[in-house]
Protein backbone atom coordinates (compact mmCIF):
# COMPACT_ATOMS: atom_id res chain seq x y z
CA UNK A 1 0.00 0.00 0.00
CA UNK A 2 1.10 3.97 -0.49
CA UNK A 3 0.70 6.12 2.39
CA UNK A 4 0.32 9.99 1.54
CA UNK A 5 1.40 12.23 4.64
CA UNK A 6 -1.86 12.66 5.29
CA UNK A 7 -2.39 9.04 6.01
CA UNK A 8 -4.54 8.53 3.22
CA UNK A 9 -4.16 4.68 1.76
CA UNK A 10 -4.26 4.03 -2.03
CA UNK A 11 -3.45 0.98 -3.28
CA UNK A 12 0.58 -0.27 -4.41
CA UNK A 13 1.12 1.53 -7.64
CA UNK A 14 1.83 -0.69 -10.62
CA UNK A 15 4.77 -0.47 -13.01
CA UNK A 16 3.53 1.04 -16.54
CA UNK A 17 5.01 2.12 -19.46
CA UNK A 18 4.07 5.94 -20.09
CA UNK A 19 1.28 6.54 -22.06
CA UNK A 20 1.64 8.65 -25.20
CA UNK A 21 -1.32 10.86 -25.99
CA UNK A 22 -2.43 9.10 -29.51
CA UNK A 23 -2.86 5.75 -27.37
CA UNK A 24 -6.33 4.79 -27.13
CA UNK A 25 -6.12 1.91 -24.11
CA UNK A 26 -8.58 2.84 -21.84
CA UNK A 27 -8.16 3.97 -18.19
CA UNK A 28 -9.05 0.58 -16.09
CA UNK A 29 -7.92 0.42 -11.97
CA UNK A 30 -4.17 0.26 -12.05
CA UNK A 31 -3.74 2.60 -14.66
CA UNK A 32 -6.46 5.21 -12.51
CA UNK A 33 -4.06 4.63 -9.18
CA UNK A 34 -0.79 5.21 -11.20
CA UNK A 35 -2.00 8.70 -12.36
CA UNK A 36 -3.66 9.51 -9.05
CA UNK A 37 0.19 8.56 -7.82
CA UNK A 38 1.66 10.76 -11.14
CA UNK A 39 -0.52 13.81 -10.47
CA UNK A 40 -0.25 14.24 -6.81
CA UNK A 41 3.46 13.54 -7.00
CA UNK A 42 3.28 16.46 -9.20
CA UNK A 43 0.72 18.38 -7.96
CA UNK A 44 0.31 19.27 -3.85
CA UNK A 45 -3.07 20.54 -4.65
CA UNK A 46 -4.29 17.72 -6.56
CA UNK A 47 -2.64 15.82 -3.28
CA UNK A 48 -4.66 17.52 -0.72
CA UNK A 49 -7.82 16.55 -2.40
CA UNK A 50 -7.06 12.94 -2.43
CA UNK A 51 -5.92 13.34 1.20
CA UNK A 52 -8.87 15.13 1.89
CA UNK A 53 -11.89 13.10 -0.07
CA UNK A 54 -10.00 9.27 -1.26
CA UNK A 55 -9.95 8.21 -4.48
CA UNK A 56 -12.48 9.69 -6.60
CA UNK A 57 -14.67 7.34 -8.56
CA UNK A 58 -14.00 6.56 -12.45
CA UNK A 59 -17.33 7.62 -13.33
CA UNK A 60 -17.23 5.06 -16.46
CA UNK A 61 -20.43 4.62 -18.41
CA UNK A 62 -20.35 2.14 -21.40
CA UNK A 63 -19.76 2.91 -24.95
CA UNK A 64 -22.42 3.74 -27.43
CA UNK A 65 -25.58 5.45 -28.77
CA UNK A 66 -27.30 5.52 -25.00
CA UNK A 67 -24.00 7.29 -23.63
CA UNK A 68 -24.24 9.35 -26.28
CA UNK A 69 -27.36 10.28 -26.24
CA UNK A 70 -27.22 10.70 -22.21
CA UNK A 71 -24.38 13.80 -22.84
CA UNK A 72 -26.35 15.36 -25.01
CA UNK A 73 -28.92 15.55 -22.75
CA UNK A 74 -26.42 16.61 -19.82
CA UNK A 75 -25.27 19.83 -22.14
CA UNK A 76 -26.03 22.86 -20.40
CA UNK A 77 -28.21 21.90 -17.86
CA UNK A 78 -27.61 19.78 -14.44
CA UNK A 79 -26.59 16.19 -14.15
CA UNK A 80 -29.37 15.70 -11.60
CA UNK A 81 -31.88 16.99 -14.63
CA UNK A 82 -30.21 15.32 -17.34
CA UNK A 83 -30.54 11.73 -15.00
CA UNK A 84 -34.20 12.03 -14.40
CA UNK A 85 -34.87 12.74 -18.51
CA UNK A 86 -32.06 9.59 -19.47
CA UNK A 87 -33.99 7.75 -16.74
CA UNK A 88 -37.68 8.68 -18.66
CA UNK A 89 -36.02 7.56 -22.19
CA UNK A 90 -35.04 4.33 -21.05
CA UNK A 91 -38.58 3.62 -19.40
CA UNK A 92 -40.53 4.43 -22.86
CA UNK A 93 -37.39 2.72 -25.43
CA UNK A 94 -35.18 -0.32 -23.66
CA UNK A 95 -33.06 -1.68 -25.31
CA UNK A 96 -32.30 2.33 -26.48
CA UNK A 97 -31.02 1.96 -30.28
CA UNK A 98 -30.68 4.19 -32.69
CA UNK A 99 -33.81 3.15 -34.57
CA UNK A 100 -35.96 2.55 -31.70
CA UNK A 101 -35.49 6.16 -30.51
CA UNK A 102 -36.60 7.72 -34.08
CA UNK A 103 -39.74 5.76 -33.86
CA UNK A 104 -40.34 8.54 -30.75
CA UNK A 105 -42.42 11.30 -31.56
CA UNK A 106 -41.98 15.34 -30.52
CA UNK A 107 -44.86 14.83 -27.73
CA UNK A 108 -43.40 12.05 -26.20
CA UNK A 109 -39.82 13.71 -26.77
CA UNK A 110 -41.09 16.73 -25.15
CA UNK A 111 -42.70 14.82 -22.43
CA UNK A 112 -39.41 13.00 -21.34
CA UNK A 113 -37.45 16.17 -20.87
CA UNK A 114 -36.00 16.96 -24.39
CA UNK A 115 -36.04 20.58 -25.58
CA UNK A 116 -36.55 20.66 -29.13
CA UNK A 117 -33.02 21.60 -30.22
CA UNK A 118 -32.14 18.33 -28.27
CA UNK A 119 -34.85 16.56 -30.06
CA UNK A 120 -33.18 17.47 -33.29
CA UNK A 121 -29.51 16.73 -32.24
CA UNK A 122 -31.00 13.29 -30.85
CA UNK A 123 -33.00 12.55 -34.17
CA UNK A 124 -29.57 13.57 -36.24
CA UNK A 125 -27.20 11.60 -34.30
CA UNK A 126 -29.41 8.78 -34.90
CA UNK A 127 -29.75 9.02 -38.51
CA UNK A 128 -26.18 9.25 -38.36
CA UNK A 129 -25.45 6.14 -37.19
CA UNK A 130 -28.37 4.40 -38.84
CA UNK A 131 -27.07 5.10 -42.62
CA UNK A 132 -23.65 4.00 -41.51
CA UNK A 133 -22.10 7.63 -41.22
CA UNK A 134 -20.84 7.00 -38.11
CA UNK A 135 -20.09 3.49 -36.35
CA UNK A 136 -19.80 3.86 -33.02
CA UNK A 137 -17.72 0.34 -32.44
CA UNK A 138 -14.93 1.82 -34.41
CA UNK A 139 -14.47 4.93 -32.55
CA UNK A 140 -12.96 2.63 -29.80
CA UNK A 141 -10.10 1.61 -31.91
CA UNK A 142 -9.35 5.18 -32.90
CA UNK A 143 -7.16 7.59 -31.24
CA UNK A 144 -8.42 11.00 -29.76
CA UNK A 145 -7.99 13.33 -32.39
CA UNK A 146 -9.98 11.08 -34.88
CA UNK A 147 -12.45 10.15 -32.31
CA UNK A 148 -12.87 13.91 -31.71
CA UNK A 149 -13.23 14.87 -35.53
CA UNK A 150 -15.83 12.15 -36.44
CA UNK A 151 -17.91 12.84 -33.30
CA UNK A 152 -17.61 16.94 -34.35
CA UNK A 153 -18.94 16.22 -37.60
CA UNK A 154 -22.39 15.29 -36.32
CA UNK A 155 -24.84 18.36 -35.70
CA UNK A 156 -25.16 18.84 -32.00
CA UNK A 157 -22.53 17.54 -30.76
CA UNK A 158 -19.35 19.88 -29.83
CA UNK A 159 -16.26 19.72 -28.44
CA UNK A 160 -17.50 19.33 -24.72
CA UNK A 161 -19.86 16.42 -25.64
CA UNK A 162 -17.00 15.34 -27.84
CA UNK A 163 -14.69 15.22 -24.99
CA UNK A 164 -16.79 14.15 -22.01
CA UNK A 165 -17.51 10.85 -24.53
CA UNK A 166 -13.72 10.58 -24.67
CA UNK A 167 -12.99 10.76 -21.19
CA UNK A 168 -16.26 8.31 -19.66
CA UNK A 169 -17.02 6.20 -22.12
CA UNK A 170 -14.05 5.58 -24.06
CA UNK A 171 -11.75 6.48 -20.99
CA UNK A 172 -9.17 7.95 -22.55
CA UNK A 173 -6.31 8.87 -19.93
CA UNK A 174 -5.43 12.48 -21.47
CA UNK A 175 -8.56 14.17 -22.18
CA UNK A 176 -9.12 17.44 -21.21
CA UNK A 177 -13.15 19.01 -21.59
CA UNK A 178 -11.41 22.68 -21.40
CA UNK A 179 -15.07 23.82 -21.95
CA UNK A 180 -16.59 22.14 -18.62
CA UNK A 181 -17.61 24.72 -16.13
CA UNK A 182 -17.49 22.65 -13.08
CA UNK A 183 -14.24 21.87 -14.26
CA UNK A 184 -13.29 25.90 -14.14
CA UNK A 185 -15.03 26.20 -10.35
CA UNK A 186 -13.36 23.67 -9.06
CA UNK A 187 -9.82 24.67 -10.37
CA UNK A 188 -10.40 28.32 -8.70
CA UNK A 189 -10.74 26.64 -5.64
CA UNK A 190 -8.04 24.34 -5.77
CA UNK A 191 -5.67 27.09 -7.29
CA UNK A 192 -7.20 29.87 -5.20
CA UNK A 193 -7.59 31.78 -8.32
CA UNK A 194 -9.36 35.08 -8.15
CA UNK A 195 -11.22 34.66 -10.94
CA UNK A 196 -12.64 31.80 -12.77
CA UNK A 197 -10.39 30.26 -15.62
CA UNK A 198 -11.11 30.43 -19.00
CA UNK A 199 -10.96 27.50 -21.39
CA UNK A 200 -7.52 28.76 -22.30
CA UNK A 201 -6.70 29.51 -18.94
CA UNK A 202 -7.44 25.80 -17.96
CA UNK A 203 -5.39 24.40 -20.73
CA UNK A 204 -1.90 26.01 -19.67
CA UNK A 205 -3.06 25.12 -15.55
CA UNK A 206 -3.53 21.41 -17.44
CA UNK A 207 -0.42 21.36 -18.73
CA UNK A 208 1.52 19.87 -15.89
CA UNK A 209 -0.84 16.94 -15.50
CA UNK A 210 -0.29 15.69 -19.10
CA UNK A 211 -0.71 12.75 -19.90
CA UNK A 212 -3.14 12.55 -17.36
CA UNK A 213 -5.46 15.14 -17.49
CA UNK A 214 -8.40 13.00 -17.45
CA UNK A 215 -7.23 11.48 -14.10
CA UNK A 216 -6.64 15.41 -12.78
CA UNK A 217 -10.15 15.86 -14.25
CA UNK A 218 -12.02 13.35 -11.70
CA UNK A 219 -9.94 14.81 -8.73
CA UNK A 220 -11.03 18.32 -9.63
CA UNK A 221 -14.70 16.88 -10.37
CA UNK A 222 -14.62 15.20 -6.62
CA UNK A 223 -13.59 18.22 -4.93
CA UNK A 224 -16.53 20.51 -6.47
CA UNK A 225 -19.05 18.12 -5.83
CA UNK A 226 -17.49 17.84 -2.55
CA UNK A 227 -18.19 21.53 -2.17
CA UNK A 228 -21.60 21.55 -3.75
CA UNK A 229 -22.48 19.02 -0.98
CA UNK A 230 -21.40 21.44 2.30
Amino acid sequence: MLSLESGTMVQRIPKIEAIQESDPAPLNEETFVYGLHFLCDRDPDLAQILAKLGQPPMWAREPGFPTLIHIILEQQVSLASAKAAYDRLLEAVSPLTPARFLELDDATLKTIGFSRQKTAYGRNLARTIVSGRLNMAMLCTMDDTAVRSRLLNVKGIGPWTANIYLLIALGRPDVWPREDLALAVAAQGVKRLESRPTPDELDILSTSWKPWRAVAARLLWHYYLSKRMQ
